[in-house]
């Protein structure tokens, strides 16, 4: 009689050891892999803009102004003569920021103000109409309403472009909290006397977190593209500091001239709002896997 030869101690592997390779492979199977560069590529060329430009990106050079590429000008000059390379460098810094700001700013706004409005009938009623009210006024009009009032800076964008996305976020937590609000789970809960703090933080908030990081990467591109609209009318961070918004406004007279000084920005705009979308639906296979086999 042949006996297999088997292990009196099976290998155990810890669940969370499995759970964040398993992860990773669901985001970054296919185009994610690309997208996830691209927008790292981006993010190192923003960051590293003090040490990779090549001329001060607020030096004015009339003598220069619309020269082509050279090699002392990368990307050539726009109608100031100020560098267009290191520009677009700095440029990108301000949308990152503005990007990352808003979608970290209307999350946890938002998601403070959807659990207490989904789990608190009284202030369900208040808020919601509140959060209509907000959604009916549209996001660029709203923004350009607050920078009028407010003035032209980085903090005055932020803030107007993180305010209108926040009834969105709150919508959607708000939903989730009335679909799990009526759990075993949580009536149980309930019933053994625990505290709605603790209850809100322990059994509602968790069920939110799928979902925000989905909506986090959509506010991110957003709030990039709105940025740049705001800036692009003139209504953004002022002139002097450089954004892809307002170099393509600087180059659009010059287009059939250079059409580099729309294009360059544009490009990168562009490239870098697709590889956040790409990703947040890699996410949003990731963390529900039904979803991305019934797509």
């Amino acid at each position: 009689m042949t006996i297999s030869a088997t292990s009196s101690e099976p290998d155990t592997v810890p669940a969370a050891a499995l759970a964040a390779p398993t992860l990773l492979r669901r985001l970054f199977n296919g185009r994610p892999t690309t997208a996830a560069a691209i927008l790292l590529v981006v993010v190192l060329l923003s960051v590293l803009a003090p040490w990779l430009h090549t001329v001060d990106p607020l030096a004015l050079d009339p003598g220069q102004r619309l020269k082509g590429i050279s090699a002392a000008h990368w990307l050539g000059t726009d109608a100031y003569g100020r560098d267009v390379y290191s520009r677009v460098l700095y440029g990108g810094r301000v949308s990152l920021v503005v990007g990352l700001g808003a979608a970290l700013a209307s999350v946890a706004l938002g998601l403070v103000i959807g659990v207490l409005a989904g789990y608190f009938r009284w202030i369900d009623a208040i808020v919601m109409r509140i959060m209509d009210g907000m959604m009916a006024i549209p996001g660029v009009l709203l923004a350009i309403a607050l920078i009028a009032l407010s003035g032209a800076s980085l903090v005055t964008v932020l803030a107007a472009i993180t305010i209108p996305e926040i009834p969105r976020v709150v919508r959607l937590v708000r939903g989730v909290i009335l679909s799990v609000r009526n759990e075993p789970y949580v009536e149980a809960a309930l019933s053994l006397g625990t505290r709605p703090a603790k209850l809100m933080l322990r059994h509602l908030v968790p069920n939110t977190l799928a979902p925000l990081v989905v909506q986090g990467t959509y506010v991110f591109a957003s709030a990039m593209i709105t940025e740049s609209i705001l800036s692009f009318l003139g209504a953004g961070v002022p002139p002097e500091v450089a954004s892809w918004g307002n170099i393509m406004a600087d180059g659009r007279s010059y287009f059939q001239l250079i059409p580099g000084l729309v294009l360059y920005p544009g490009v990168l705009l562009s490239l870098t709002v697709l590889s956040v979308n790409i990703l947040g639906d890699a996410m949003r296979d990731a963390l529900d896997p039904r979803m991305a086999r019934r797509m």
